[in-house]
């Protein structure tokens, strides 16, 4: 099952149930985040706390053009950036309802221990 935008259809860990179309969204999302590239990236724009130019990520993470594109691919796809085209330059940014989505799907407090 392949999930058009992750972000606006996950749900709380600590729902008390998960649809399907939840769990599978919710999954995309943390498989977009299981790549210790894609959260160096985030991190990255994170810090910037702005827009960071895709060209300014390569030497950061110490990857080729082509292969940090995929991951911002990845990341856009999952609805954590936003990409916005300036000529030939890429910028991305934190979508921040994403951002705050994510802490709440990410929140188990009272829920454990």
């Amino acid at each position: 099952m392949s999930v058009a935008d992750p972000i606006l259809c996950c749900a709380p860990l600590a729902a008390s149930t998960l649809s399907d179309e939840e769990a599978a969204a919710t999954a995309e999302l943390f498989r977009a985040l299981g790549d210790p590239t894609r959260v160096r990236i985030l991190n990255l724009i994170a810090q910037s706390g702005g827009e960071v130019c895709a060209c300014d990520l390569n030497e950061p993470v110490g990857l080729a053009q082509p292969t940090v594109s995929h991951h911002l691919k990845k990341l856009v796809e999952s609805g954590l950036l936003e990409r916005e085209q300036r000529g030939k330059w890429a910028f991305f940014s934190l979508n921040r309802d994403a951002v705050e989505k994510l802490a709440a799907v990410a929140d188990l407090k009272g829920v454990c221990c």
